[in-house]
């Protein structure tokens, strides 16, 4: 998920700035779906600044939170120690779109190198197609690989896209995680048909990687301008997981090893 603190804004106005989602508004989200851990992703809208995120993990409490910071190559490795320290456990590649983007593929593969030293992943919210485009690259990195969003399999291809045998081929080098949140991203049936097109592949990721998926709500639903109720979303885990004990290694288990949470 992702906090928007003005506090660490620059002066001016902020793309996809999203109001009423501070570190207090989200704890009232939790609340309401019982949920203890988070990892914070920095948001588009603070570039590289990844003050915000380190801001919200120590509000959260470091046992309870993690984050995902956005760099480039020219972080020193004095300021990875910090962000480690911090509860940084993986830095982020948006690339879905060109606009607005303050990364570039060219700065996955050796910025992968870098962080896998730390135990760090790369989390890539890449459109189907790019996965596929970069297989190669993708087949080199040496660190973890967190792909948002289900992959970002269009419907109605879903699982019979190029990319998701391309994901499962790497799957069995034991590093790539799909990450299950966002369903509206690309879902036909959208809010008002519950997202109920997105189940098939929501049960084939799970099946396919039962120790490496894991849920995300994505709060606060930056790209949405009809925001989704976060507790139906997570209500929604429990039609794509089979049983009390999946849904508890997709929660529980598996994050903590992703992320290092205490067990």
């Amino acid at each position: 998920m992702h906090i928007y603190d003005r506090r660490f804004l620059d002066d001016g106005p902020a793309h996809g700035f999203v109001e009423g989602a501070s570190v207090a508004d989200y704890r009232k989200v939790q609340a309401r779906t019982g949920t203890q851990r988070t990892v914070v992703v920095t948001a588009r809208a603070y570039k590289t600044d990844n003050s915000v995120t380190l801001d919200a993990i120590a509000q959260l409490g470091i046992d309870n939170a993690r984050g995902v910071a956005v760099l480039r190559p020219d972080v020193t490795d004095t300021e990875l120690a910090a962000l480690h320290d911090g509860g940084i456990r993986g830095i982020r590649f948006t690339l879905y779109t060109p606009a607005h983007a303050v990364v570039s593929f060219d700065m996955v593969e050796p910025l992968a190198q870098r962080v896998a030293e730390l135990g760090w992943h790369v989390q890539l919210h890449w459109t189907a197609q790019q996965i596929v485009e970069h297989a190669a690259m993708l087949a080199r990195l040496p660190s973890a690989i967190v792909l948002d969003h289900f992959a970002r399999l269009p419907l109605p291809a879903g699982t019979s896209h190029p990319a998701y045998s391309i994901v499962r081929g790497l799957a069995d080098s034991g590093r790539v995680w799909v990450k299950l949140s966002g369903p509206y991203l690309d879902s036909v049936a959208g809010l008002e048909g519950g997202y109920a097109d997105m189940a098939a592949t929501a049960r084939t990721w799970v099946a396919a990687l039962p120790e490496r998926t894991v849920w995300g709500s994505d709060w606060p639903h930056s790209t949405e301008s009809h925001k989704p109720d976060a507790a139906a979303l997570f209500d929604l885990l429990g039609a794509w997981a089979d049983d009390e004990a999946t849904c508890k290694r997709i929660l529980v288990d598996n994050p903590a090893k992703l992320y290092g949470f205490p067990t």
